[in-house]
């Protein structure tokens, strides 16, 4: 049974890994994720749309900002997490999906997220997971714009769709096994 206080704690992270749905699909599945949005932060474009933001002409990238409670998960166990389900170290790119859209970034909320972010970006370097650094931009967090309505939910909505099928569901799976303790009931 939770008190008050961890029922109601929230942090709010915001991160860009490649196509936000991915990222959605996993984050919703994590206990003490209390929502995952799918959108657009780090451009210089009010109220960008996906057609828009495809061009790479705004600056934005995709993003899912997840709303949590960091006495049920921590900020660092989100950006894990985050480091298990995409390539840290291709520029501008994640598999098929090329564009600035795609790039990997942290957009930091506070100079305590900041910190664990360069932190946990050491000890990967450090640890040498990858043949090639690790290029994710750590960023202060800027406006982020919700996506339109039709990517909320994207993967849980339309599991056969090809994307889904094929790039989707696999990064789910590898997540779900090494997190298998993390997962909501």
């Amino acid at each position: 049974m939770m008190d008050n206080d961890t029922k109601y704690s929230t942090e709010v992270a915001t991160l860009a890994g490649g196509c936000f749905w991915c990222l959605e699909a996993v984050y919703d599945q994590l206990k003490g994720v209390l929502n995952v949005v799918s959108g657009y932060s780090g451009g210089q474009v009010s109220n960008p749309s996906y057609k828009t933001v495809c061009t790479g002409e705004t600056g934005h990238a995709e993003v899912v900002q997840v709303t949590f409670n960091p006495l049920i998960i921590t900020y660092r166990e989100l950006l894990e997490v985050f480091f298990t389900i995409h390539d840290p170290t291709t520029l501008n790119r994640q598999g098929a999906d090329v564009g600035t859209q795609y790039r990997s970034a942290i957009f930091y909320h506070d100079p305590d997220q900041k910190s664990t972010a360069e932190g946990v970006i050491q000890e990967l370097e450090h640890e040498m997971i990858w043949d090639k650094p690790i290029v994710t931009e750590l960023i202060p967090s800027t406006v982020f714009y919700s996506a339109e309505d039709y990517h909320q939910e994207y993967f849980q909505r339309n599991p056969y769709q090809g994307y889904c099928s094929a790039v989707i569901a696999p990064k789910v799976a590898k997540f779900r096994k090494m997190y298998l303790e993390k997962l909501k009931q």
